[in-house]
C-alpha cells in the first residue's frame, strides 16, 4: 500500500495556527488567557517530558523531523501528540531565541491547586526581572523547594523569558502566581525574610525547615507589611562593601544555606 503524501509544512502567516502561537510567543500574558505555555527548544521540552509532562502539540520544522522521531524513541513523547509542521522562515520568525529553535511544543497549565501548608516555600513579592525570577524558580528546584507563590505585580511565571531562565524548573515546581499577601496564612511554615541592612547574618543564623522565603522587588525590597509577618530576618554578609545583591544571586545563597541546614550541613 502506497502511504499518502505528507502535506507540505504551514508557510503563511496568516494560518490560524500560525496567529495563535504569534500570539502565545509575544503576549507574555497569553497564556493566562488559553490555559497553553509555549516552550521554545530542544532542551526545555526534553525537560518537561523527563517530568511526565506530555505537550498538546509539538511545532517543529521540516529539519525537525528526525528530532520528533528521538523524543518518540527516547525521551517519552506520545506517539499520539500531534506535530504541527511549519516553514523554517515562519519558525524563525516565532522564535524567542538569538538563534531561532526548530522545535518547541504548546503545553497545557497544570491545574492550580491551593497552597500546600507545610512544604519548603519560596515567595516572590513584585519581583519584575523575567531572569531573576527564573534563575530563583532554578534555585528553588534544585535546593528542594517544592513551591514558588508569586504575589501579584510579580513578573508573568510561564512567560517565555521566565521559562527560558528557568531552564526546566517550571516543570517541577507547584507554581501559583497572582496571590494577594492574605493567601500566606495558609502556609503554616516559618517566613524568612531577606534584607540588606538588618537581621540575623545568614552564615550564623539558625534556620527552620521547612519554611518560606519572602524575597522582594529589586529595587524596594520586601513590602513592609510583609516584613512584618516575617518570623526572622537575615542579611548575607558583603565584606567587599557592595550596598547590595541581585535578588537572584541573593536568593541562591539564602536557599542553598536553608538546604543545607535541613540536610545538617551547618
Amino acid at each position: 500500500m502506497n502511504r499518502a503524501p505528507e502535506a507540505p509544512p504551514i508557510a503563511s502567516r496568516d494560518n490560524p495556527r500560525v496567529k495563535r502561537l504569534r500570539r502565545l510567543v509575544h503576549d507574555g500574558s497569553a497564556y493566562r488567557r488559553e490555559g497553553v505555555v509555549w516552550v521554545e527548544g530542544d532542551h526545555l521540552c526534553r525537560a518537561l517530558l523527563a517530568r511526565g509532562w506530555q505537550p498538546q502539540v509539538v511545532v517543529a520544522s521540516p529539519a525537525a523531523q528526525a528530532l520528533v522521531q528521538a523524543w518518540q524513541r527516547d525521551a517519552g513523547l506520545a506517539p499520539e501528540v500531534p506535530v504541527w509542521t511549519l516553514s523554517e522562515a515562519l519558525m524563525a520568525q516565532l522564535s524567542t531565541l538569538e538563534s531561532p529553535a526548530p522545535i518547541a511544543c504548546l503545553v497545557a497549565l497544570p491545574a492550580v491547586g491551593g497552597v500546600q501548608a507545610g512544604v519548603p516555600t519560596v515567595v516572590l513579592d513584585r519581583l519584575q526581572d523575567p531572569g531573576n525570577v527564573g534563575s530563583i524558580l532554578r534555585s528553588a528546584a534544585a535546593f528542594g523547594f517544592r513551591q514558588v507563590l508569586a504575589l501579584r505585580g510579580t513578573a508573568a511565571l510561564w512567560s517565555p523569558k521566565v521559562l527560558r531562565a528557568g531552564m526546566g524548573a517550571h516543570f517541577g515546581l507547584s507554581l501559583i502566581e497572582g496571590l494577594d499577601a492574605a493567601a500566606l496564612a495558609a502556609l503554616q511554615v516559618p517566613l524568612i525574610a531577606t534584607s540588606s541592612h538588618q537581621g540575623d547574618w545568614l552564615h550564623t543564623a539558625r534556620l527552620p525547615w521547612p519554611c518560606a522565603w519572602l524575597l522582594g522587588h529589586e529595587g524596594q525590597g520586601v513590602h513592609p507589611a510583609l516584613m512584618a509577618q516575617a518570623a526572622q530576618t537575615v542579611r548575607i554578609i558583603q565584606p567587599g562593601g557592595e550596598e547590595s545583591l541581585n535578588v537572584a544571586a541573593a536568593a541562591a545563597i539564602c536557599l542553598h544555606a536553608s538546604a543545607a541546614a535541613a540536610a545538617g550541613g551547618l
